[in-house]
C-alpha cells in the first residue's frame, strides 16, 4: 500500500512511500556506472544509425554513412570463389569424363562440387546418402535401370527419365488391367510367377500358370527368365531388389496400373560443369561401373 515518504532511520536513504506487510521501498538511486553504460548505449545506437544501414523506407532503406551491405559482402566472396574455382572448371569443361578421373587434383575437384550439387539438387528424392527410398532408386548399388557407366549416368543426368526433354529415356510400363489387356486372374497369376524368379513365389502351381502369360506380355521388355533389358530401361525381375517393393500386392499393383516414375531433366538448370561433376560424383558412390 503507499504510504508517507520518510527517511529511514538506519540507512538514511528516503523511502518511497510505498509498503507491503510492514516493509517498506527504499528510494536508492541507481549505480553512477549503470547510467553511464545507459548513456553510451543511447550514443552508440545513434552513431550505428548513422554509419550503418538501419531504418526501412517505403521502396528502399538508409543505406548509411559507411554504405555497408551484407549481400554486397556475400557477392563478392561468391564471386571471388567462382574466380579461383575458374581454372579447374575450365579443365572439367574442356575434359572427357574419364580424363577427369584420371587426373587426381581434378577428380578431387569434380568429387566435391558433386557432392555439394548432390545435396541441394537430388538428396531430396535419393535421400542424403544416395540411400534411395520407395521410388526412388539407390545410387549406392550397382543395379541400373538405364546403365551405371560415366557416360550413361550423364545422359540420364542431362535429360531425365520420362522428362520434358526430347532426349529423355523413355519407356512405359503397360497397365494391364487398366487397359484391359489381362483379366485379374491372369495378372494374379503372372504376379507368383514373377515372383517365383527370385525364389520368393508361395504358390507353384499359380507361378505356372502365369509363365505362358509372362512370355506372351513381358519378354519384350524384361527378357526371357526376366533377367531385364537397360536399353529399355526394363528392371531385373530375377533379382530381390525392388524399386515400389516385391511384396505380392504390390507386384500385382505395377502389373495392374503400371508404373511411370519421371527423373526431371537437369540439362537447362544446372551448368555443364555441375552436371559432369555430378555424374563423376554419383559413379563413385559405389554403384558405379
Amino acid at each position: 500500500m503507499a504510504g508517507n515518504r520518510r527517511t529511514d532511520e538506519i540507512s538514511g536513504v528516503d523511502t518511497t512511500g510505498h509498503e507491503w506487510d510492514g516493509i517498506e521501498e527504499l528510494d536508492n538511486p541507481m549505480p553512477r556506472w549503470w547510467l553511464w553504460v545507459l548513456y553510451a548505449t543511447i550514443l552508440w545506437s545513434i552513431a550505428y544509425w548513422v554509419v550503418m544501414p538501419a531504418w526501412p523506407l517505403m521502396t528502399s532503406y538508409t543505406k548509411g554513412v559507411l554504405g555497408y551491405s551484407q549481400r554486397g559482402e556475400v557477392l563478392s566472396d561468391i564471386a571471388e570463389v567462382k574466380a579461383s574455382r575458374a581454372g579447374q572448371e575450365a579443365k572439367i569443361l574442356s575434359s572427357s569424363l574419364e580424363e577427369i578421373t584420371k587426373d587426381p587434383a581434378l577428380n578431387h575437384f569434380a568429387l566435391a562440387a558433386g557432392k555439394a550439387a548432390f545435396g541441394d539438387n537430388c538428396s531430396g528424392c535419393h535421400g542424403s546418402g544416395a540411400q534411395g527410398a520407395k521410388g526412388y532408386p539407390n545410387l549406392n548399388d550397382d543395379h541400373w535401370l538405364w546403365g551405371g557407366s560415366l557416360e550413361e549416368i550423364l545422359f540420364t543426368i542431362n535429360y531425365g527419365i520420362r522428362s520434358t526433354h526430347d532426349e529423355t529415356r523413355f519407356n512405359d510400363m503397360t497397365a494391364f488391367l487398366a487397359d484391359e489387356i489381362l483379366e485379374k486372374q491372369d495378372i494374379s497369376d503372372v504376379a507368383e510367377y514373377v515372383l517365383s524368379l527370385s525364389g520368393t513365389s508361395t504358390d507353384s502351381e499359380a507361378a505356372n500358370r502365369g509363365e505362358p502369360i509372362f512370355v506372351d506380355n513381358c519378354v519384350a521388355c524384361h527378357a526371357e527368365g526376366g533377367v531385364g533389358n537397360r536399353e529399355m530401361g526394363a528392371p531385373n525381375l530375377s533379382d530381390k531388389l525392388w524399386l515400389f517393393g516385391g511384396d505380392r500386392k504390390t507386384v500385382i499393383q505395377s502389373i495392374s496400373y503400371g508404373r511411370k516414375g519421371v527423373m526431371p531433366t537437369w540439362e537447362a538448370r544446372l551448368d555443364p560443369v555441375t552436371v559432369k561433376s555430378l555424374s563423376i560424383y554419383v559413379h563413385s558412390l559405389g554403384g558405379g561401373e
